[in-house]
C-alpha cells in the first residue's frame, strides 16, 4: 500500500476569474449540490492506485494535457468519432491512460448527484488526489468548470514538446497565462511516471554535428539511456522512469536535474535561464518550497479558461 501523504499544503482559494470569459470558480462550488463529490473521487483514485502504480502519473498528465488544449474543459476525455479524431488520439496523447478511473468516478457521482459535477472538475480533483496520495502536497481545487463539446487531435500540437528549448517553453506557457515560475514548478510533476524512448532519443542519438549524445547528460546516466534505448530500438514500450522515485511525489526531479540527469531537453532547458536555474536549485534544496510552489501553480493552471457549456453525463461522449 502506498504511504499516506507526508505533507499537506492547504491553500484557501475562493475563486478565480477565467481569462476569456468571466466565470467564477469556487473551492466550495459543490458544498450544497454534491457534498460527497470530493470524498468519492478520492476513494476511487486511492483504490485505482493500489491496483496500478502508474495511475498517479497518468491522472496528473491527463489534467495537464486537458488544460493546455482548449483550457480545462474535459475535452481530452472525448472519444473519436467517424467524422472527428479527438485529442486522446493525437500523437502526444497516444500514451495517455487511466481514463477508466474517470469513468468509474463519473458513474458513482452521477448516482449521487445526477447532472451536477462536470468531467473537467473530476479530472482536476483526481489529479490533486493523485499527487497527495503519492506523498505530495494537497490544495483546495477551485471548481465549477463546464465540459466542452469540441476535441480535435490536430490541436494537441499546442502541447509543449519534450524537445522544446527555453524560448519555446516560455512562449508556450505565457500564451496560457503561466509564468517562468509556473514552468519550473509544474515541471516538477515529472517526478512521477515513465517516458518512452521517443521523448528523449534526440538527446542520445545524433544530438548535433559534434556530439552523438547531449554533452550536458551525466556520462553514466547517458549510458543507461543508451542501454534501454539503442539506435533502431524495436522494443515497443522501452523507456526510462522520470526520476529515481517514480511512484513518490518528491523533489528528486530537481536534484537529478542539477546533476545532469534530467530526461528531456525541456528539463535541461530550465538550467539555461538564470531565473529558472535558481528555482531549480531552490526546489532541489527544499521540498517544502517545491510543494508550496507546485500547489500554487496547479491552481493557476487548472483555472485556464475553457469554453465548456454543459455537464456531460458520460465523459467520453457529448449529449
Amino acid at each position: 500500500m502506498m504511504a499516506a501523504p507526508r505533507c499537506f499544503i492547504v491553500l484557501l482559494f475562493a475563486f478565480v476569474l477565467f481569462s476569456t470569459e468571466v466565470k467564477a470558480l469556487s473551492s466550495n462550488y459543490y458544498d450544497q449540490t454534491c457534498p460527497n463529490a470530493e470524498a468519492t473521487i478520492t476513494k476511487v483514485v486511492k483504490k485505482a492506485m493500489l491496483n496500478d502504480k502508474t495511475v498517479p502519473a497518468a491522472l496528473l498528465r491527463m489534467h495537464f494535457h486537458d488544460c493546455f488544449v482548449r483550457g480545462c474543459d474535459g475535452s481530452v476525455l472525448l472519444n473519436s468519432t467517424r467524422n472527428n479524431k479527438a485529442e486522446k488520439d493525437g500523437p502526444p496523447n497516444i500514451s495517455l491512460h487511466a481514463f477508466y478511473v474517470i469513468d468509474v468516478v463519473k458513474k458513482q457521482i452521477e448516482d449521487l448527484c445526477p447532472g451536477v459535477v462536470s468531467c473537467a472538475d473530476i479530472v482536476a480533483l483526481a489529479a490533486r488526489d493523485a499527487v497527495a496520495l503519492s506523498g505530495g502536497p494537497t490544495w483546495a481545487v477551485p471548481k465549477g468548470r463546464k465540459d466542452g463539446r469540441i476535441s480535435k487531435a490536430t490541436e494537441t500540437r499546442q502541447l509543449p514538446s519534450p524537445t522544446f528549448n527555453m524560448s519555446q517553453l516560455q512562449q508556450n506557457f505565457a500564451q496560457r497565462g503561466l509564468s517562468l515560475d509556473d514552468l519550473v514548478a509544474l515541471s516538477g510533476g515529472h517526478t512521477l511516471g515513465f517516458s518512452h524512448c521517443s521523448s528523449f532519443q534526440n538527446r542520445i542519438h545524433k544530438f548535433d554535428k559534434s556530439h552523438n549524445v547531449d554533452p550536458s547528460l551525466q556520462a553514466s546516466f547517458a549510458a543507461s539511456l543508451l542501454n534501454v534505448c539503442p539506435a533502431h530500438n524495436k522494443v515497443r514500450n522501452a523507456g526510462a522512469t522520470m526520476d529515481s522515485t517514480t511512484t513518490l511525489f518528491d523533489n528528486a526531479y530537481y536534484k537529478l536535474l542539477m546533476n545532469g540527469k534530467g530526461l528531456f531537453s525541456s528539463d535541461e532547458a530550465l538550467l539555461t535561464n538564470s531565473r529558472t536555474k535558481r528555482l531549480v536549485s531552490k526546489y532541489a534544496s527544499s521540498q517544502d518550497e517545491f510543494f508550496k510552489a507546485f500547489a500554487s501553480s496547479m491552481i493557476k493552471m487548472s483555472s485556464i479558461s475553457g469554453n465548456g457549456q454543459e455537464v456531460r453525463l458520460d465523459c467520453r461522449f457529448v449529449r
